[in-house]
């Protein structure tokens, strides 16, 4: 079916209006109308083939929110009219360990990302969410609870599950000290989900200007990283820090902040490898691990999570036309906390 895009044709042409064709349902395939997509700092480096695997045209877009329209024979989990979701993936081997294990984030012969990653139905490449319909099996299909916001639920499907993941994987719960390094799209997320896990919750900035936002969000404490008072009044006491900094960082002066068996866990991702001192590690047994995103089952419990305890995220709404004005402001860190696309937009565009 034709379908309306905006795309990348390379790395330095800015995004602009692209059509193509999607395959129409199969019998087990949900065709979703587009209401909303996020805009992910993964979707400007992937646009400008800044982590250099870009297969142009790319249509970005992993946060995907809509309305079913039409169904597959065999699909039993969604009927017309129902709000869904997609996130990162649209289909993984399925029959791998990690897939069995419900983790097809980590499937051992490749997930298919929603975008720029080779799509096994058309022999193309995979096209997200800045467009105005998308096909994908129902598997990889997720429920939206119906009090959420949908325009700012749509970044849960990547920000969420991103945080959300580390924080179940590693037990997070009520009385424990939890920090958050970095307040962006990925560390206001943090913010909010491990309050709602019961956590105390610690902000690590050094943006004087965030301190307000944190308290916000939910922080209990917000500590200036660069002030070596006020780290070292937080040594040893932490049982689990989030660090959601993509920039270059001594990750040491946080190691040291968690209690013996602590673990900090890497979801930002630097450009350039982090320096670790093993003697952070090795004198209290502590931990330094890494998490990427989610399995769908987790991804469905994290989404039920936030339908429970009404968590979305800080969004500004934007039409698609300011799509390449919004990435330039994504990479100076001008938002508070993540653009959503209001998909509409796109018809006046086409």
């Amino acid at each position: 079916m034709k379908t309306n895009s905006y795309a990348a044709q390379s790395a330095t042409t800015p995004l602009a209006p692209f059509n193509f064709q999607r395959r129409d349902p199969g019998t087990h395939d949900v065709q979703i109308q587009i209401l909303y997509c996020g805009v992910c700092h993964t979707d400007v480096h992937i646009a400008r083939n800044e982590w250099h695997g870009t297969t142009y045209p790319c249509v970005p877009g992993h946060e995907i929110i809509g309305r079913v329209v039409k169904t597959g024979a065999l699909v039993r989990k969604f009927k017309e009219g129902d709000i869904a979701g997609v996130g990162c993936m649209v289909d993984s081997c399925r029959i791998c360990e990690n897939c069995k294990d419900d983790l097809e984030q980590f499937c051992e012969k490749g997930s298919t990302f929603t975008y720029n990653a080779p799509d096994k139905h058309t022999g193309g490449m995979t096209y997200g969410g800045y467009s105005n319909n998308i096909v994908v099996d129902e598997a990889f299909v997720l429920h939206v609870p119906k009090n959420l916001n949908l325009a700012a639920a749509a970044p849960l499907l990547c920000a969420g599950i991103t945080t959300y993941s580390p924080l179940r994987h590693n037990k997070v719960a009520k009385g424990q000290k939890v920090g958050v390094v970095g307040l962006g799209g990925l560390g206001h997320m943090g913010v909010k989900l491990a309050k709602a896990f019961g956590a105390h919750v610690v902000v690590f900035t050094h943006s004087p200007n965030k301190v307000k936002d944190a308290l916000r969000l939910g922080a209990d404490e917000v500590v200036n990283s660069k002030n070596e008072d006020e780290m070292k009044k937080h040594i040893n006491s932490f049982h689990f820090i989030l660090d959601a900094v993509a920039a270059q960082h001594d990750i040491n002066a946080y190691l040291v902040l968690l209690k013996r068996d602590g673990t900090l866990t890497q979801v930002g991702v630097p450009a350039e490898p982090l320096s670790v001192q093993v003697g952070s590690l090795i004198f209290g047994r502590r931990n330094f691990s890494g998490s990427l995103i989610g399995g769908i089952k987790e991804t469905q419990e994290m989404l039920d999570f936030c339908g429970k305890h009404n968590i979305t995220s800080d969004i500004e709404l934007i039409p698609i036309q300011k799509i390449n004005e919004a990435y330039d402001r994504v990479v100076k860190n001008d938002v508070k906390y993540r653009f959503v696309i209001d998909m509409a937009s796109l018809k006046e565009a086409s």
